[in-house]
C-alpha cells in the first residue's frame, strides 16, 4: 500500500513538473478540449481540416490511392494534429481577445497566421533578409581581400585572419539559413537543425573573438584555444539533438557565450 502511495506521488509530481515546463496554452482546459474534439471530429467550428482524413503517411482513410495528399503537404508535415492546434489556438485567441486577455503561448510559441502554409511568414521574411545581408557582406569582405588588398610573396592575402572570417560567414549564413526553414514549418527535426547551427555559430564566434582579441597568430596556439570549445559546443549540439532538447539550458549556453564574446570584443575595441 506505502508502494502504491509512493507511485501516485511520484506520478502526480511528475504531472506537475510537466506543467510547469508547459507553455500556458498547453495547459489551457479550453484549448485542450478544443484539440481533442478537433481530432475526433476534424473540425473547429467552420474551419474543418482535410489533413483529419488521412493517415500520419499521407494515405486517405477512405477513398482510392490518387486522393493520397500531395506530396509538398506531405513534405511540411501538416497532419491532423498540428492542424487542430493552429485553428484552436485561433479560436482560442479571438475568444481571449473578446475578453480582454493578453496573447498567451502556445507549445512555446506565439499565436501566428499561416500564409500559403508558412507557419511564420514575417519570421521567415527576416530570416531571409537577414541571410541576403550576411551574403552580401561575405561576397563585399572577399572582393575586397582577393581584388582589393595586396598578396603576400606567398600568394597569400596579407590578413592573417581571412580564413576564419570566410568561415564565419559560412557559419552565420547556415544558421540563418535554417531560422528559415524552422520558421516555415516547425518540426522536431528543423527545430533541432536550427538551434543546432545556432550554437555552432555563436560558439565559433567566441573562437574568433578569443584569437582576435588576443592578436592570436601561431597555428598551434590557436588549435589549442579551439580544442576546448570545439568539444564544449560538440557535447552540447549532441546533448540536444541524441539526449534532450532542453530549451532553457540551450538560452544559458548561448547567452553566456555571447556575453563572453562581447566582453572580448569590448576589451579589444578600448585597447587597440
Amino acid at each position: 500500500m506505502a508502494r502504491c502511495r509512493l507511485l501516485l506521488f511520484l506520478a502526480a509530481l511528475s504531472s506537475i513538473f510537466g506543467l510547469l515546463h508547459a507553455s500556458a496554452g498547453d495547459a489551457d482546459p479550453i484549448y485542450s478540449a478544443c484539440v481533442d474534439q478537433c481530432e475526433k471530429t476534424g473540425c473547429v467550428g467552420d474551419e474543418c481540416s482535410q489533413h483529419c482524413n488521412f493517415t500520419s503517411g499521407g494515405i486517405p482513410v477512405d477513398g482510392p490511392w490518387y486522393l493520397q495528399e500531395p506530396l509538398y503537404l506531405r513534405w511540411k508535415q501538416w497532419d491532423c494534429l498540428s492542424d487542430c492546434r493552429y485553428h484552436c489556438m485561433i479560436a482560442r485567441e479571438e475568444g481571449r481577445q473578446k475578453l480582454g486577455l493578453q496573447p498567451i503561448k502556445y507549445h512555446r510559441k506565439w499565436p501566428f497566421q499561416r500564409v500559403y502554409g508558412i507557419q511564420e511568414p514575417v519570421s521567415v521574411a527576416f530570416s531571409v533578409l537577414n541571410l541576403a545581408i550576411q551574403f552580401h557582406g561575405w561576397v563585399s569582405f572577399f572582393i575586397l581581400v582577393n581584388y582589393n588588398l595586396p598578396f603576400s610573396p606567398k600568394k597569400k592575402p596579407y590578413y592573417e585572419y581571412t580564413g576564419l572570417w570566410h568561415i564565419y560567414a559560412i557559419l552565420s549564413m547556415n544558421s540563418w539559413i535554417w531560422s528559415a526553414v524552422s520558421h516555415s514549418r516547425d518540426v522536431e527535426l528543423t527545430e533541432k537543425l536550427d538551434y543546432s547551427s545556432v550554437v555552432a555559430f555563436i560558439g565559433y564566434s567566441l573562437l574568433v573573438a578569443i584569437l582576435r582579441a588576443f592578436n592570436v597568430r601561431d597555428e598551434a596556439s590557436r588549435v589549442m584555444i579551439a580544442a576546448p570549445i570545439v568539444a564544449f559546443v560538440t557535447t552540447h549540439i549532441l546533448y540536444l539533438n541524441f539526449y534532450q532538447l532542453n530549451y532553457g539550458l540551450n538560452i544559458k549556453v548561448c547567452v553566456a557565450m555571447t556575453m563572453l564574446q562581447f566582453i572580448l570584443w569590448v576589451v579589444w575595441a578600448g585597447f587597440t
